[in-house]
């Protein structure tokens, strides 16, 4: 009996694939040989595929602004936050983390945000460039930015001129 699934799959069968030859064409037998040839500029990489919008990579994090609230860790699903007493600030484990972006929403300085970083493929998961601690103080930088709005003019009070007696 011929069914919809089977349709659906002759479908698939004949259509291109939908995923992406990234890092190379065709897999190599050996990935470290294969970036070691990529590093010594023997092969290139393909392009990775261009990241969509609201897409939810690796955190940022501006440390300078954080006024170590510790809202984030609150909300945190993964238990990916943890709070550094000594200067009331946070460090991010991405190993751990799901990328829900709940810790983006609930941030009151909205010093934590999404990037559209994706490749954090590493041999150490607690390895220092698996951890976030600082990101940069790109708050400020935005806040400097953005265009200077100039403050409405307050309507001066009239002022009443003394009637002439006629």
């Amino acid at each position: 009996m011929v069914t919809h699934a089977f349709f659906e799959l002759l479908k698939q069968f004949f259509s291109d694939p939908a995923t992406n030859p990234f890092p190379l064409k065709h897999a190599p037998k050996n990935v470290h040989g294969a970036l070691k040839k990529v590093e010594a500029g023997k092969v290139s990489l393909n392009p990775p595929v261009e990241v969509p919008p609201g897409f939810r990579g690796k955190v940022e994090y501006d440390r300078e602004a954080c006024i170590g609230c510790q809202m984030c860790i609150k909300v945190c699903p993964s238990q990916t936050i943890e709070f550094i007493p000594d200067g009331r600030k946070v460090k991010f484990y991405m190993s751990r983390c799901t990328f829900c972006a709940l810790c983006t929403e609930i941030c009151p300085k909205n010093c934590i945000r999404m990037s559209d970083t994706f490749l954090m493929a590493n041999l150490d998961k607690d390895g220092p460039d698996m951890m976030v601690i600082d990101s940069g103080n790109w708050t400020a930088e935005n806040k400097a930015k953005e265009p200077q709005k100039p403050e409405p003019k307050k309507a001066e009070p009239k002022k009443e001129e003394p009637k002439k007696p006629s």
